[in-house]
């Protein structure tokens, strides 16, 4: 079978560029409508926020470990012996405006939106979108703008968690396993570290919050083909989301103030 040619690419990007603009659209439009799906908000709160703290103080906590590695390794070895204690400022703002962002972004695109993708895939191969749509329900109403607010609403608490964990934890590596002067580290850290500088990050994550969201819905909206199906928007939902997380990332922090 002969392989799509270029412009066919081209148009069917642009073709679910469009989708996915239009479902979005929608669904902010339902988020700030009446009536509101209180019952599926919450039970998506616990969902994406409680359920997922686990993976995102794992994933926090060596982020940060790493990150307190590299940098006493770079002053170290490229300033000199006994710098390591002024790294404290570019650990903890680069934790908190991109690396824990970005991590959190992945492991719940990982997590959440892949669930996402599979439970409205699952419904829509069942009939039950269907069914929707006959009693008159709205399924973007009813299915995608509550998760799309609670994923907008946690990932920036998820965020904060792992702000925290990974701080605490790049602290540790250096103060308590490497000998840095704990004091040092301490001033230095609080004093150039800024509000906006969290701030920045947790804006960001709101963002990927909605990404995750909107294209997880998507891809189950638009599944076909029986559990094959299932399975592969699953896959395009994860593959997608990521992909859109780092590209925006790129964007915001071009774009985003260094200072308020």
């Amino acid at each position: 079978m002969a392989s799509p040619s270029r412009s066919a690419l081209f148009r069917r990007f642009f073709e679910q560029l469009g989708e996915v603009s239009e479902l979005a659209a929608r669904t902010f439009r339902a988020i700030f409508g009446k009536p509101r799906e209180g019952e599926i908000f919450f039970q998506q709160l616990e969902e994406i926020g409680l359920r997922t703290l686990p993976v995102v103080a794992l994933t926090a906590a060596f982020g940060g470990l790493v990150f307190g590695l590299q940098s006493y390794y770079g002053f170290h070895k490229y300033v000199g012996q006994g710098t390591e204690a002024y790294g404290g400022p570019i650990i903890a703002v680069g934790l908190v405006r991109e690396l824990i962002p970005i991590l959190v972004g992945l492991m719940v695109a990982g997590r959440v939106g892949s669930s996402m993708a599979a439970e409205i895939g699952t419904m829509r191969i069942t009939e039950q979108i269907d069914a929707l749509f006959t009693l008159g329900a709205d399924s973007v109403r009813y299915l995608v703008a509550p998760r799309t607010a609670a994923s907008i609403l946690m990932l920036p608490c998820l965020t904060l968690f792992g702000d925290f964990i990974g701080i605490v934890c790049a602290h540790f590596y250096n103060v308590a396993l490497m000998g840095v002067n704990g004091t040092v580290y301490l001033r230095n850290t609080l004093m150039y570290l800024d509000l906006w500088d969290v701030l920045s990050g947790l804006v960001k994550a709101a963002v990927f919050g909605a990404l995750i969201a909107i294209i997880g819905c998507w891809q189950g909206l638009e599944t076909e083909g029986g559990a094959e199906g299932v399975g592969r928007a699953t896959t395009r939902a994860v593959v997608f989301a990521s992909i859109a997380i780092l590209i925006t990332n790129f964007f915001m922090s071009k774009f985003l103030p260094a200072n308020l």
